[in-house]
């Protein structure tokens, strides 16, 4: 989709569809659709006042001009109640209103974009640029068959009154187009097949961002992670003829930023190893690599969007699968912490490959770690799909990612006392690597607590909203490329406080 700014206002511009939005009557028109409506002698007031559009949340209507506009249909778009207005429903908007443009086979259209309320033109385009793209976004790789049919918009343009409107909305649609990229880099991700999607594609994908974003990367295979210390790693691994892979990924390494790492887990299908889980929905296993995916997506938009942070992104990737060489329920593996791990269900891999990769992160002494995993089916049970639940042992940290959560992406943060540890005692080595059914997401994160020393540290269990199975209005079914845009407000807002 191409998307373009150019001055003039909406009444005068010819297109071949002008979007306009209106709060739920009886709010007066105001802003575009204000002068619109002038200009079209009251026909859209009428129109309204008649009650055929009431301007619902995520109404739309379409109208044939005949001639009464430069644009040769307009569509109405509806925002709900004013007093409730938020950019999370602004982003919703925007998605509702692309779809319906899409599906009803319209390939271009216009919006004038003006300051609302205390919100900057830069800021209402960059939500509704993500809105728009991601709300649009389709995963058809593999469906050779309808290929012909597929509906697209191929062009939309931005429209502002003056140099300094065309600034901000130019600026705006930037970021919001390279934000939206990064998402779909990890949806594409997570909803390619893992027969496709494997620790090797994962290096060949982080390769491309380095090589397209001068980022330095680093490619450890499991034999050099192995001799490094990495017990948990390779453990994992071996039961896999896919080779692992231990990927690092850097931008702005040495310029004297602070230092974030990013961990994201890269399991990229998960079939539960020796304790196998059951055959229903093991499909859906290939999405075991959404922290990954969500790492590589930030990666690629904080190098376009030039954040001034040294960020460095690791990604364990392999397969979890039973052979004969597969680790066993059983085992002691010991850590590149030095700290053994007594292995009771080899289908909690992902805290395992996490452990190596936290202790490996502390190398580079950064101002914090942040990791990513789509870690226990218990997150799910807790929280449902709609919340990423959230641990970590520095409340700053943890209150800069509930902040950053106005993106929509909501968190809930648990506890992480001491007295969880209890259930991770073990008989035979430093502790094992799951405890009882009772707090089985609190217990991932203590596990994972064990690893990052005294470093601030918050761990995001993204197991519920990293695929849908019901689309909302700007996340189709499927992968969500959840976390890079609350990663991304992190890193954003990270020096101004």
């Amino acid at each position: 989709m191409n998307i373009r700014v150019e001055k003039c206002i909406a009444e005068k511009y010819p297109c071949e569809l002008l979007l306009l939005f209106s709060f739920e009557s009886p709010e007066p028109l105001e802003g575009p659709i204000k002068s619109v409506d002038l200009e079209w002698k009251g026909y859209l007031s009428t129109l309204i006042s008649q009650g055929d559009f009431k301007g619902e949340l995520f109404q739309c209507r379409l109208i044939h001009t005949q001639g009464g506009l430069p644009a040769r249909r307009v569509l109405l778009a509806g925002l709900g109640k004013k007093e409730e207005f938020d950019l999370e429903k602004w982003r919703g908007g925007a998605s509702k209103a692309g779809q319906f443009i899409r599906d009803s086979g319209i390939k271009q259209f216009a919006f004038q974009i003006k300051p609302f309320k205390d919100l900057s033109g830069e800021e209402l385009t960059e939500s509704f640029v993500t809105g728009l793209l991601l709300g649009t976004y389709q995963f058809n790789e593999f469906k050779t068959l309808e290929r012909g049919k597929i509906k697209t918009i191929e062009e939309v343009i931005l429209l502002g009154e003056t140099d300094k409107e065309i600034q901000s909305i130019g600026e705006g649609a930037r970021k919001g187009t390279i934000i939206s990229d990064a998402v779909c880099t990890a949806r594409n991700l997570v909803n390619g097949p893992s027969n496709q999607v494997t620790p090797t594609l994962l290096v060949e994908k982080a390769s491309q961002i380095a090589k397209d974003h001068s980022l330095e990367i680093q490619v450890l295979e499991v034999s050099e992670a192995e001799a490094m210390g990495m017990g948990a790693f390779a453990a994992v691994a071996r039961g896999s003829q896919e080779p692992g892979k231990f990927v690092v990924l850097e931008y702005n390494k040495g310029k004297g930023l602070d230092t974030i790492v990013l961990v994201g887990k890269g399991i990229t299908f998960d079939s539960g190893g020796i304790s196998i889980k059951p055959s229903e929905g093991m499909e859906r296993m290939k999405d075991d690599m959404s922290g990954a995916a969500a790492v590589l997506g930030t990666m690629q938009a904080a190098a376009r969007l030039q954040i001034p942070l040294h960020l460095v992104g690791i990604i364990p990737a392999t397969e979890n699968l039973p052979s004969g060489k597969a680790y066993k329920p059983g085992d002691v593996l010991k850590t590149l912490s030095g700290q053994t791990v007594e292995v009771i269900s080899t289908d909690a891999e992902g805290r395992l490959i996490l452990a190596d990769a936290l202790t490996y992160s502390l190398r580079y002494k950064p101002k914090a770690i942040i990791d990513l995993a789509t870690l226990t089916g218990a997150c799910v049970i807790a929280l449902g799909d709609h919340v990423i639940g959230i641990m970590g042992n520095d409340d700053a940290l943890l209150k800069k990612i509930e902040e950053a959560s106005r993106t929509g992406e909501k968190v809930w943060q648990l506890p992480l006392w001491d007295e969880y540890f209890d259930y991770l005692k073990s008989d035979t080595a430093d502790f094992r690597n799951v405890g009882t059914r009772a707090a089985g997401t609190i217990i991932g994160g203590i596990f994972l607590s064990k690893f990052v020393e005294k470093t601030p540290w918050v761990h995001l269990d993204i197991a519920g909203p990293a695929f849908i199975e019901k689309e909302r209005p700007y996340i189709p079914k499927g992968g969500t490329g959840v976390g890079v845009r609350l990663l991304l407000q992190l890193l954003r807002d990270w020096n101004k406080s």
